[in-house]
C-alpha cells in the first residue's frame, strides 16, 4: 500500500540536512514525498552585496530542485514567506495554509521541526509550530515525525558546531530518538550529492572540515514520533 510522507520545512536545505535517509526510504518503498518550504532562504548569506535577496533566492530555489531531483523527490511546494520573518507571520494564517495542502496531500505521516527548532532558528521553531497546528486540525491520524539532533551531536562535533555556528542559541537537552537513521553505503552518497547540489549552503562547510568529516557530521538523522492515537487537543 502507498504512503504519503510530508515534509514541511523553513528554507531549501532543511529538507536535505534533516531528512535525507528518511525521504529515501519512502521512494525506494513506492511512497510518495511531498516537501512544502516556507522561504527561500534569500537571506541565507553574509555577503548580501554580491548575493542580493533576490538573486540567492533564484539560486537557492534552484539547488533545491536539484536536491530534490537526487533524492527522487518531485513535488514541492512554497509558500512565499520572508526568510528570516517567519515569526511575524500570523501563526494561524500560516497553519491554514498548510492545512489546506494536508487536506490535498493525506499524508500518512508528517515530518518537521521539533520545538527547539533543530539549531535554534527562530523560523524552524515557527515553521514547525505551524506544521504542528496544521496536523491538529487537518490530519489528526497521521504520525508526526519531529526532527531532533543524533544522540552525541553536540558533544562529538562541538569544535565544529560551534566554529561554523551551528545554533543560534544553547542547544536544547539531547532527547532519545524514536527513530534514528545511521545512513551509509547509496543512501550517504546519494545524501552527500544532494547537499553539496545546494552548493551556496554547504560548500564552506564541506571546505572547512573536508568531505570525510562532513559525512560523520551529517550521515545520521534522528526523529521523535507522535502516534495518531496520542493526538491532545491544540
Amino acid at each position: 500500500m502507498t504512503r504519503t510522507l510530508l515534509g514541511v520545512w523553513a528554507h531549501p536545505d532543511d529538507e536535505t540536512f534533516l531528512s535525507s535517509g528518511l525521504m529515501l526510504a519512502a521512494r525506494e518503498r513506492g511512497d510518495r514525498v511531498v516537501v512544502v518550504t516556507a522561504t527561500r532562504g534569500e537571506h541565507g548569506t553574509d555577503d548580501p552585496d554580491r548575493w542580493p535577496a533576490d538573486r540567492l533566492g533564484a539560486l537557492r530555489s534552484r539547488e533545491l530542485d536539484e536536491a530534490l531531483s537526487l533524492l527522487g523527490v518531485a513535488e514541492h511546494r512554497w509558500l512565499g514567506y520572508e526568510d528570516g520573518a517567519c515569526p511575524l507571520v500570523p501563526r494561524r494564517t500560516a497553519a491554514d495554509r498548510i492545512a489546506a495542502i494536508v487536506e490535498e496531500v493525506r499524508p500518512d505521516t508528517i515530518v518537521t521541526f521539533a520545538d527547539d527548532g533543530v539549531t535554534g532558528h527562530a523560523d524552524h521553531r515557527t515553521v514547525g509550530h505551524w506544521a504542528r497546528l496544521a496536523w491538529r486540525a487537518a490530519a489528526p491520524r497521521a504520525e508526526l515525525l519531529e526532527a531532533v539532533l543524533a544522540p552525541g551531536f553536540v558533544r562529538r562535533f562541538a569544535d565544529i558546531n560551534e566554529a561554523f555556528g551551528v545554533f543560534m542559541d544553547d542547544p536544547a537537552p539531547e532527547v532519545a530518538p524514536d527513530l534514528h537513521l545511521r545512513l551509509d553505503g547509496e543512501h550517504l552518497e546519494r545524501k552527500m550529492a544532494a547537499m553539496r547540489a545546494q552548493d551556496s549552503q554547504t560548500r564552506r562547510l564541506v571546505e572547512g572540515v573536508g568531505l570525510p568529516t562532513f559525512r560523520r557530521w551529517w550521515g545520521e538523522e534522528a526523529f521523535v514520533r507522535t502516534a495518531p492515537a496520542a493526538v491532545g487537543a491544540a
